[in-house]
């Protein structure tokens, strides 16, 4: 799994929107620290809400995961 590419996506996209860790962390139904350890790559959004997440960015589960890097 690519964390440096789910960290950059997540990260920007909130800037990008304005939005705080909170408030995406409210879209999967988890906390703010666990979106804060993802975008400090410390650890990974579960593989079970991936689908989800990749919807909200706009982008595939295999650009996610690294794909046509």
């Amino acid at each position: 799994m690519n964390t440096l590419r789910i960290s950059a996506c997540i990260r920007s996209y909130r800037q990008e929107h304005a939005m705080s860790q909170t408030v995406f962390g409210e879209l999967f139904g988890v906390t703010a620290q666990a979106v804060s350890k993802w975008e400090r790559e410390l650890s990974c959004p579960d593989i079970v809400i991936l689908p989800e997440i990749a919807r909200v960015l706009g982008v595939s589960v295999g650009y996610l995961l690294g794909e046509n890097a």
